[in-house]
């Protein structure tokens, strides 16, 4: 059975790790699309949140919904900084698209 290595942070793990990746022996997608509106209300900016912070840095990510997420955005400046930037692809009517790339 392989050891397993519990780190305070994430930072310290890629550290400690740096060419460790996933095992299930799928690759990563060139820029992965969530499609918000699959997910339930009650959790939806919870689980956009955790897909950000999951990305690596210099890292990114498109974010589509029927409708322009202007809270979530403002939440995302409140909470990342400068961590995170996002930019607008396409601004509906019937699809609003961003950008969401991890500088660091």
């Amino acid at each position: 059975m392989a050891s397993i290595e519990i780190h305070r942070t994430r930072d310290e793990a890629v550290d400690q790790n740096p060419t460790a990746g996933c095992t299930c022996g799928e690759a990563d997608e060139e820029l992965p699309e969530l499609d918000v509106q699959t997910i339930p209300h009650a959790i939806r900016h919870a689980a956009i949140f955790g897909a950000i912070d999951g990305l690596r840095p210099g890292a990114g990510m498109i974010v589509s919904a029927t409708h322009d997420p202007v809270p979530l955005l403002t939440q995302l400046e409140a909470r990342s900084g400068d961590a995170v930037i996002a930019r607008y692809l396409d601004r509906g009517p019937e699809r609003w698209r961003i950008l969401i790339h991890r500088t660091h």
